[in-house]
């Protein structure tokens, strides 16, 4: 799984539902409805808007808040696409 989708449906008494799903790819009903689609190959945010408005597009953020609701989601993902420790640990300038 590469993408974490967020919808929100408005039920008929004004109460909202979370809809979470996460996904190899993005389908075109999901772009059209979703509410959030995050990357976790690319760290990147897809789409991110909520009753209407753009939220800011910072991945690190959007990502920490469904973290808090959804903890195994979001460490099964993050783990699935971490950097490979050699990316990591080299932090050597390459022009010197």
């Amino acid at each position: 799984m590469r993408y974490l989708i967020v919808r929100y449906l408005k039920k008929p008494n004004g109460q909202m539902d979370e809809l979470v799903a996460v996904s190899k790819k993005i389908k075109l009903s999901d772009a059209a409805c979703a509410a959030v689609i995050l990357d976790y190959k690319l760290r990147r945010v897809e789409k991110a808007h909520l009753d209407g408005n753009t939220v800011p597009r910072d991945f690190e953020r959007i990502s920490a808040f469904y973290a808090q609701h959804y903890p195994s989601v979001i460490k099964q993902l993050e783990a699935m696409h971490a950097p490979p420790a050699s990316v990591i640990a080299d932090t050597t300038p390459v022009l010197s």
